[in-house]
């Protein structure tokens, strides 16, 4: 049985939506963080009523000691502080007992990077893979949307067929909290795009013949959400890695992400630029891909610089001259 406060996670929740247009996976995640918050809080005979202070710094070393990371961790401490926020501000409470709780902190790491090779090589084996032509058509327009806009994965497997009418020479993109932004396609993307559609077309005609309503998505299915599963996408990329020979522990749809950037800004684009296209909220967020292009130009010298060698024999060795 739920405990008596249990509905505070359904109305914060509704109240996330409705004021922040907080996105459905985002309010999945803190429902999930909530919940198991909340189960915890009743073993101890506690509720999000009578919890205090000393229960939810228990309850972040109970997080820590089943081995939980830091991140994860840092998330449940953000929605349990969103929470009591939103308790106190509704006058569910008449205190904040999270207010001056500090989270672990995450650990920063650089994203992985793809060279463009090894992009190139992804590519490549997109447009072999399937069963049919119609699967290689599909597979190879993904990868291109992916690659020249930077999207998001949940954003690329939910376009609208809509949105891509016409030769777009910019895709309109919904992203997070329902804000819109306009990326630019590059030419192999729109020539992905539109061998995409004519086949699409044809399914359209097909549905149409038999009086069924033709999918609204660049990407249909037949489950639940209509469209392409962020899942399905996932197992696909890995495939991909597999046939071209890529590393599939470096390849997620993210990595795509995180390609699309670091190269846009080895090529000299503008960070502000970037973060437009990215859709990040702060340009902080993209300043990330400042980090991990110095990294990557680190190693580069480090690999191939001859005055980079540790063992000073060896480095003479490389400058001496041919005959001696």
């Amino acid at each position: 049985m739920h405990s008596p406060t249990f509905h505070w996670i359904s109305t914060f929740l509704e109240a996330q939506a409705a004021e922040l247009g907080a996105a459905t996976n985002t309010q999945l995640a803190y429902g999930r963080d909530l919940k198991d918050f909340d189960l915890w809080l009743a073993r101890h005979d506690r509720d999000f009523d009578s919890a205090a202070r000393s229960d939810v710094e228990d309850y972040l070393v109970h997080c820590d000691a089943i081995g939980l990371a830091k991140s994860t961790r840092a998330r449940r401490l953000s929605a349990i502080k969103q929470l009591y926020r939103f308790a106190f501000e509704e006058g569910l409470r008449e205190d904040n007992p999270a207010i001056q709780i500090t989270g672990p902190g995450q650990d920063k790491r650089l994203p992985k990077v793809l060279s463009v090779e090894e992009v190139d090589r992804l590519l490549e084996a997109a447009r072999g893979s399937g069963r049919n032509l119609a699967d290689q058509l599909r597979n190879t327009c993904l990868m291109e949307l992916l690659y020249a806009t930077g999207m998001r994965v949940s954003e690329l497997v939910s376009l609208p067929i809509s949105a891509t009418r016409g030769d777009p020479r910019l895709l309109l993109i919904l992203g997070k909290g329902g804000k819109e932004r306009l990326v630019p396609l590059s030419p192999p993307a729109r020539t992905a795009l539109a061998a995409w559609l004519e086949v699409r077309d044809r399914q359209d005609a097909t549905a149409r013949a038999r009086r069924e309503i033709p999918s609204r998505f660049l990407f249909p299915s037949h489950g639940a959400s209509g469209h392409l599963t962020r899942h399905r996408f996932y197992l696909l990329i890995k495939e991909f890695a597999v046939a071209g020979g890529v590393d599939p522990g470096k390849v997620t749809p993210h990595t795509l992400r995180h390609a699309f950037a670091t190269h846009l800004l080895a090529g000299g684009a503008d960070l502000r630029a970037i973060q437009t296209m990215l859709g990040h909220a702060d340009v902080a967020t993209t300043e990330i891909y400042t980090h991990v292009l110095e990294h990557r130009l680190s190693e580069l010298v480090l690999e191939h610089h001859p005055l980079a060698c540790e063992d000073g024999r060896r480095r003479g060795k490389r400058h001496a001259k041919p005959g001696r």
